[in-house]
């Protein structure tokens, strides 16, 4: 078995694709498909299911899929740490962010970090917090800008703002004309809401607070992200709740009241792995400490 074949099998297994995994991986299709056969028959089992119309992760293949990234990432982590030894510089930074960094904290952050390192390559992506932490643990990312969590083993978390969540609502609403809203008033209004299948903290925050107070019935439109929830309540369709972040998205159509009542602050932090020379310099965590909003 090989590292390579380890890699192709993630690719496939992230695209379920072959022509996309093909082109990621810089190899033609035909040979992308043979190292996954060979790496199959080596195993002695199917990783993944294939159709004419779609692929699909076998329950082994799921397994095998964590463990392979596991041990790319503990490849590439191990390389870093020599070449850190050795004296060599990082090449490349790798961030993972939640939505609220990505409008807020990360642009001043990728600034200072680009003025201080303009040799070194960074790459972001973006995800749930979940998703991070996992890229954190398995070396696929360096730093990330995620929701609070524990310093558990090797994970390292500081806490740099916190975010409030406050009424969206049509710039057109009456409601827009208030500097603060009573949650009663919202009996007379269509609700949006987010609708997921495993519902974050602020998530479930709020599916409770509108069950605690009568109000589920007026959940009229659901969403899956903030940016679509703010869509609906532009076009005048409901309102909904969101982070305050959201006041600084462009052209905007809505304003932001608080609720009398509902007081939702969720902390944003950047989180790494101490084992990780890269993301552990000195002067790396200096510069994502420097974005701490006091008071936030």
């Amino acid at each position: 078995m090989e590292l390579r074949q380890l890699s192709f099998f993630v690719a496939v297994a992230e695209e379920l694709h072959f022509n996309r995994a093909a082109a990621r991986m810089c190899i033609a299709q035909p040979a992308l498909s043979s190292h996954i056969q060979a790496l199959e028959k080596e195993l002695g089992v199917r990783l993944l299911e294939r159709s004419t119309r779609r692929v699909e992760l076998t329950r082994a293949g799921e397994v095998f899929y964590d463990r392979a990234v596991r041990i790319i990432g503990d490849v590439g982590l191990s390389a870093e740490v020599a070449r850190s030894v050795a004296g060599k510089a990082a090449r490349t930074i790798k961030i993972g962010t939640v939505y609220p960094a990505t409008t807020g904290v990360l642009p001043a952050f990728l600034a200072r970090i680009g003025r201080k390192f303009p040799d070194i390559a960074l790459h972001v992506r973006s995800g749930s917090t979940s998703d991070i932490i996992r890229g954190i643990e398995n070396g696929q990312i360096n730093l990330g800008f995620i929701r609070p969590v524990e310093n558990i083993g090797s994970l390292r978390f500081f806490s740099i703002a916190h975010e409030r969540y406050l009424l969206a609502v049509v710039k057109a609403s009456p409601l827009a004309l208030r500097s603060e809203i009573d949650i009663e008033e919202l009996r007379s209004e269509k609700i949006i809401a987010f609708s997921r299948q495993n519902l974050s903290y602020s998530e479930r925050y709020f599916s409770e607070m509108f069950a605690t107070h009568g109000l589920t019935g007026n959940i009229a439109y659901s969403c899956d992200d903030t940016f679509s929830l703010v869509s609906l309540v532009s076009a005048g369709l409901g309102i909904g709740f969101a982070p305050e972040w959201t006041k600084d998205l462009p052209n905007r159509n809505f304003e932001l009241r608080p609720v009398r009542g509902v007081d939702l602050k969720i902390g944003l932090g950047v989180a790494w792995n101490k084992d990780d020379p890269t993301a552990s310099r000195d002067d790396i965590i200096d510069i994502a400490r420097s974005l701490a909003r006091p008071g936030r």
